[in-house]
């Protein structure tokens, strides 16, 4: 694992750098952690420009650098992107939910709503895929969009959906705990401690 991408992702995304730490295999573990920040790359960019069009700018550049990524050609030097160059290649893993994640946060900055599926189902099926190979990616779906919910303040929607998710996700080996996990959130502001015992229960039970 590249050390300085895994500390990238516990500063940007410290909920889901726990989570990963459950994954028992060391490569599985940093092509988590690769997916992860670059979801974090992405998350961050309205943070440091100040205008739309700036924005939209640098998730343009993030998807031009996707025809590198999936050619197998990694932009040297950009850890990032090697890491994730190298994990696509290997798990043969599909262009479209990283190009709608982009398309996503793109209609964010210009005052869309939040596309539940490309921002959340999407990479939580990635990852699902990336933990355990294909085939499982249906049943996280309603965990995803839970998750989606709880983050964008829709929390009593999150609640009611919650049952029918948890169940959906009994159909998931136990080597894709961690990767749902952080759908066991129940409040961004929770206190620390109660949400490090949430993601640790369900990285190791898949309850959320």
């Amino acid at each position: 694992m590249n050390p300085s991408l895994d500390e990238q992702l516990r500063a940007a995304d410290p909920d889901r750098w726990l989570s990963s730490r459950f994954v028992a295999d060391a490569q599985a573990r940093a092509d988590l952690t690769a997916l992860y920040a670059f979801e974090a790359e992405l998350l961050a960019i309205p943070a440091r420009v100040t205008q739309p069009l700036l924005a939209e700018m640098r998730y343009a550049w993030w998807r031009e650098q996707l025809d590198g990524v999936f050619a197998g050609v990694a932009r040297k030097g950009h850890p990032v992107l090697e890491a994730l160059t190298d994990l696509v290649v290997r798990r043969g893993l599909d262009r479209a939910p990283f190009d709608a994640l982009i398309e996503a946060h793109i209609g964010r900055v210009n005052g869309e709503p939040h596309d539940l599926d490309a921002f959340y189902a999407g990479p939580m099926q990635t990852a699902v895929r990336v933990l355990v190979g294909p085939g499982r990616e249906a049943a996280v779906v309603g965990a995803a969009r839970v998750w989606g919910l709880t983050q964008t303040g829709r929390r009593p929607e999150a609640h009611a959906a919650r049952p029918e998710a948890r169940a959906a996700l009994r159909a998931l080996p136990v080597a894709a705990f961690p990767a749902v996990a952080h759908a066991a959130l129940r409040d961004p502001a929770e206190a620390e401690p109660v949400k490090r015992l949430r993601l640790i229960w369900a990285s190791m039970t898949g309850r959320i």
